[in-house]
């Protein structure tokens, strides 16, 4: 049932008016059982002041490209009610022009676009109006027999609206409707959703929510949960193994849906979930069609559902299903463009935005991870839709060309338009070691200012855990992931790249950094150091790239490498006899690599930095003494020689680091490979020939 959230105390605190709307708009969008995502309007009509001072009757209203459950103030727009109210006496009206026309009746036109509903509202005699989304109206709205159990629930009480894509005609219809019904309280608007009112904000939000839970008695009512979607076909595999064939398949999803443009998955094994893709009916209820145009923006017209039995745990056959399904959907998708494009209509990523599995869950695909979310959360509105739709009779949907004018509607596409532009590490999945020491967090910083999703890996958790907290504060919610991982041991490096597939469905960009270093004479130089230095610096870097490699050439779709080496890659550094083999060790191995990805796609580039001291857990060890002994001087001393020995005579920062490896990763340098790129101040001794 849908909950009462409303707090009269709180209500009492605020001032009548827009905070007052604010408030009762973020009560209906924190239940997604009663408003879609970015989905549903409120608004709010009252006597205002125009520019100068005069009182003026004016509404406020969501603005396009907002969502309910956190919108402010600031995401609302105010119109003037006595430019809009004479709309209502035309015939017809296009969008263009009423979007035109509605843009005129702003109070100020710093506010955003008004709702393509907005006409609704205005129409409507009611102080407060709400519009939802309700899954339980839906599932009326889309039950072929929804008007007539509409009856049974609400006997005279609303009005039935046939569907209509939002604009002009539909608010006209609804106006009539209501006023043509003088004992009408809700609107039930066909594939839909629902409209409510009342005299005050509080009154409108009880209405809301009492109209919803009128419906969902009657169809909870009705359920059998040991019949709906027909009944359980397959067993939901186990935890473990489910997850463990979720690490295999993610990056091959990955690849076969990213061919245009990357994307970023999740996957989702909630109940409702496998209650659905392990039916009976989920094979063919769930090519019927989206239930409604909010459902229908964010997961296509319909999922990819993989015929497969999980019984039978052949991944083989699993895999051959997934890519011969994301083939066939894309063509298909393709064909459905092809026949109903208009002129200036442009083809979006044509892959499926939801993968159903048996036994296994959903898959969910977007150009970032929030994107996929959005996908997973309206397929599982959609799934209650279907149960509900199911429960009353046959679930209908909207039909294949009305669902294509939906999708490339051109108000709709202005809506998605008002997203931020890509950046370049935009659906990219980055993999960093030593991810929270200071070049490390710093590269990290980098890509993600530019949009990449990242897996920060250090033996540090803490501190990855804090470096992935920065980033997620600053950019959005798992953004980046903390792995406490050592790159010497095998296990712990291929359980990092499993996490990762998990979680974002592969990886496009790995940089080898994580270090240490030691410094004792030649002859002083232990079999322990040695060892040390091999295996971090050289077996480290072997395994992680190991583990990346296998990935990229899962998926398909290129990759790329940095590994950070050193000046001593090239230098004999006095001293440092261990640290600089491997170091050389690194570099090569990285040409090696790039010798062996090209075929592949897979580039791999190195970056030799110098006395990067700043924010390093290297210089604050005794690695800093160890080297002011080797040039005689006292450590405080070290960072001004470093400085004076470059021609260019400048320090180098992990920020300077960050820069080269971010070319390196970038679009700039996609015919780049094997190379090396030193960023040293200009170290004569280190110079590459």
């Amino acid at each position: 049932m849908a909950e009462n959230k409303w707090n009269e105390i709180k209500a009492q605190q605020m001032q009548k008016g827009l905070e007052e709307l604010v408030y009762r708009s973020n009560l209906i969008g924190s239940d997604r059982t009663v408003c879609n995502w970015g989905g549903g309007n409120t608004s709010m009509k009252m006597v205002g002041q125009d520019f100068r001072g005069r009182n003026i009757e004016i509404m406020w209203v969501k603005g396009s490209g907002s969502d309910l459950a956190t919108m402010t103030d600031d995401n609302f727009t105010c119109l003037r009610l006595d430019d809009i109210q004479p709309l209502y006496d035309r015939e017809d009206m296009t969008d263009e022009a009423m979007v035109t026309y509605l843009s005129h009746c702003m109070i100020d036109s710093n506010h955003p676009r008004a709702s393509i509903e907005t006409l609704l509202h205005a129409f409507l005699p009611f102080k407060h109006v709400d519009h939802t989304h309700p899954d339980v109206i839906i599932s009326l709205c889309c039950a072929d027999n929804g008007k007539q159990i509409a009856e049974e629930i609400y006997g005279n009480r609303f009005v039935w609206v046939p569907y209509i894509r939002p604009g002009f005609t539909l608010s006209k219809l609804i106006a009539e409707g209501v006023r043509n019904n003088p004992d009408a309280e809700l609107v039930l608007m066909e594939k839909h959703g629902l409209v409510t009112w009342g005299e005050t904000s509080e009154e409108s939000y009880h209405k809301t929510i009492a109209i919803i839970n009128e419906a969902e008695t009657y169809i909870n009512e009705r359920i059998d949960e040991t019949s709906v979607f027909g009944g359980q076909k397959f067993e939901t595999l186990p935890e473990e193994v489910a997850v463990d064939l979720l690490a295999k398949v993610m990056p091959v999803i990955r690849g076969a849906v990213s061919e245009d443009r990357k994307m970023i998955l999740t996957y989702d094994r909630s109940l409702d979930v496998l209650q659905f893709v392990n039916s009976y009916q989920a094979a063919k209820l769930s090519q019927v069609g989206a239930a409604c145009p909010d459902h229908l923006v964010h997961t296509k017209r319909t999922p990819l559902y993989i015929d497969w039995d999980p019984e039978s745990k052949n991944i083989e056959l699993l895999i051959e299903r997934i890519r011969d399904g994301i083939i066939r959907f894309k063509t298909e998708y393709t064909t459905y463009f092809t026949s109903h494009k208009q002129d200036g209509d442009h083809m979006v990523e044509p892959a499926p935005r939801v993968i159903l599995i048996p036994g296994i869950g959903m898959v969910n695909t977007g150009k970032g991870y929030e994107n996929a979310g959005i996908s997973g959360a309206l397929y599982h509105r959609a799934i209650a839709v279907m149960k509900g739709s199911t429960t009353l009779g046959d679930f209908v949907s909207l039909n294949e060309e009305e669902s294509y004018h939906v999708e490339y509607w051109p108000l709709e596409q202005y809506k998605l338009s008002l997203a931020p532009a890509e950046a370049e590490f935009s659906r990219k999945i980055i993999f960093v070691t030593g991810g929270a020491g200071g070049i490390g967090s710093e590269t990290c910083r980098r890509f993600a200012s530019e949009g990449a999703h990242l897996v920060i890996a250090d033996l540090n958790l803490e501190g990855a855990k804090k470096v992935a907290a920065e980033i997620n504060n600053k950019y959005g919610t798992n953004r980046a992931i903390a792995v406490q991982m050592d790159v010497t041991k095998e296990v712990q490096v291929e359980d990092a790249f499993i996490k990762m597939a998990l979680s974002y469905g592969g990886v496009d960009i790995i940089v080898n950094n994580a270090g240490l270093a030691t410094s004792n004479p030649f002859d002083e130089t232990t079999l322990q150091e040695w060892n040390l230095n091999m295996n971090v610096l050289g077996t480290g870097y072997f395994l992680v790239a190991r583990e990346a490699f296998k990935q990229m050439k899962q998926q398909g779709i290129g990759g790329n490498m940095i590994f950070v080496g050193s000046k001593n890659s090239l230098y004999a550094g006095k001293n440092a006899s261990a640290y600089s083999a491997v170091k050389a060790l690194e570099i090569h191995l990285a040409k090696c690599i790039a010798a062996e990805g090209g075929e592949y796609g897979i580039r791999v580039n190195s970056v030799l930095p110098d006395a990067v001291l700043q924010g390093s857990a290297i210089w604050g060890s005794s690695w800093r003494e160890e080297r002011a002994a080797a040039y005689g001087i006292h450590p405080d001393q070290l960072e001004e020689h470093y400085r004076k020995r470059t021609t260019l005579q400048v320090n180098i920062y992990p920020s300077d680091i960050a820069e080269a490896i971010a070319y390196f990763a970038s679009s700039k340098a996609d015919k780049t490979t094997g190379c090396m790129l030193t960023v040293d101040g200009g170290v004569p001794a280190a110079f590459t020939r």
